[in-house]
Parts: C-alpha cells; structure tokens; sequence
C-alpha cells in the first residue's frame, strides 16, 4: 500500500516571459512549466489541477465566492517509502527455508496392572505379615 502527501499550489495567474516566449498564451505555459519543473525537483508529482471556490470577504459586512486554480501534486511519504526499501531489501537477503525434518513423537508406555490373588488362608497370612488382625481383613475379603 502506498502512502503519499499532497500539496496544492495556486496556479500562476500572470504568464513570465523567457526566451522565444511570444504572446499571452506561451508566456502562460511556460510561467506552468516552471513550477511544475520547481516542484518536480523536490519530488512532487503533479496530479491535476482544479478549479475551487472559496468565500471570501468582501466590504465590512458581505462575503463573496470566487474561484481559484489550484495545481495538485503528491509526493510518496518519505518514511513510508523507508520502511517498504528496508523490507523489499530484508526479503531480497533472507535464505530460502529449509524443510524441517518431522521428529516422530514417543508413544506412552504401556501400563502393566498386576494383581495379587490369594489362593488360600495360608497364603493371606503371609501376605498379612503374621499380623492376626490384618490376616482377618485379608481372609475376609
């Protein structure tokens, strides 16, 4: 996206003569070139011209409207302009991208459940460690 600023400028309303001007309409023309060569060499573009009104005053009390030519002329923003050659530039230097190579992911382990049964009351009693009270909640369930 481009960003520009703009300057209007009134138009020359008399004409300048220089070398080889001759009439009305040329001294005119050549008054034009002149501020479109001025501006051009800071860096405006001219973009059109128009014809505006304007009120101004007129007496103590009374207004009037009168039209004025303006040239327009527009100029890209200059930090604008910066930042798109900085990253135009920063694309133009960065590497290619490599592939990332694609790591396989470990799977969960498996959960072993191992049950104790008991066989018999002679087996619970050990399991109990020769403790009675234990070796009859064991026995029990």
């Amino acid at each position: 996206m481009s960003a520009f600023e703009y300057r209007a400028v009134p138009a020359p309303r008399k004409g300048k003569s220089g070398k080889g001007q001759r009439g009305a309409a040329a001294k005119f023309a050549n008054a034009i070139t002149g501020l479109m060569n001025e501006m051009g060499t800071d860096g405006w573009e001219y973009l059109r011209a128009d014809t505006l009104p304007c009120e101004e005053r007129q007496g103590l009390t009374g207004k009037t409207v009168k039209y004025h030519s303006m040239l327009v002329f527009r100029r890209p923003v200059a930090e604008v302009a910066e930042e798109v050659e900085a990253a135009e530039e920063t694309l133009a230097l960065a590497a290619p991208v490599e592939e990332v190579e694609e790591v396989e992911t470990p799977q969960e382990p498996e959960i072993i459940e191992e049950t104790i049964e008991v066989a018999s009351e002679d087996d619970a009693w050990d399991v109990a460690n020769d403790d009675p009270e234990k070796r009859r909640d064991v026995a029990a369930e």
